[in-house]
């Protein structure tokens, strides 16, 4: 089963692939999606959903996982953060991808064993489980962790 875990932002969108086999994980591959902040909104969303549909062609997920939305106190992070997570979306829809959506504390509960982890100590849990993956960044770090909760979650055999 090849799982793609995905960390949308509006600036940087983190996605990870993963090979699980019973309860072996073992890393695809992983890569950050930045997008010009001086670009129009259209555009912006437009090369964030093209590089996320080039990501799942390459590697041809079996299915996707997504954190769940969080709300920011800033209404408009918020509201970026979800057309992002819209533009991501619509690539896995694009190509006929199921996704899974985790809460961010169950991905760090199922990573590091507490929902109160911080991203220190997901990356050092990711050394563990991933042993020899060169993770391209925090963001990165992030959609891996989604896609190893989404390994763990998911009933065997979906």
């Amino acid at each position: 089963m090849i799982i793609v875990g995905l960390d949308p932002s509006l600036s940087c969108t983190g996605w990870g692939v993963v090979r699980s086999e019973g309860a072996r994980l073992s890393h695809v591959a992983n890569g950050q999606v930045k997008t010009d902040a001086k670009a129009p909104m259209a555009d912006r969303l437009h090369h964030l959903h093209d590089a996320i549909y080039a990501v799942l062609a390459s590697h041809a997920p079996d299915r996707a996982a997504i954190e769940e939305v969080f709300l920011n106190k800033n209404p408009q992070s918020t509201l970026k953060l979800a057309q992002a997570r819209g533009a991501v979306l619509a690539a896995c829809g694009r190509a006929s991808i199921p996704v899974s959506e985790h809460a961010a504390r169950l991905v760090k509960k199922s990573v590091v064993g507490t929902g109160a982890a911080d991203k220190a100590q997901v990356q050092a849990m990711l050394k563990v489980l991933l042993p020899g993956a060169q993770v391209a960044g925090a963001d990165a770090a992030d959609a891996l962790a989604v896609a190893i909760a989404s390994a763990h979650l998911a009933p065997k055999g979906h």
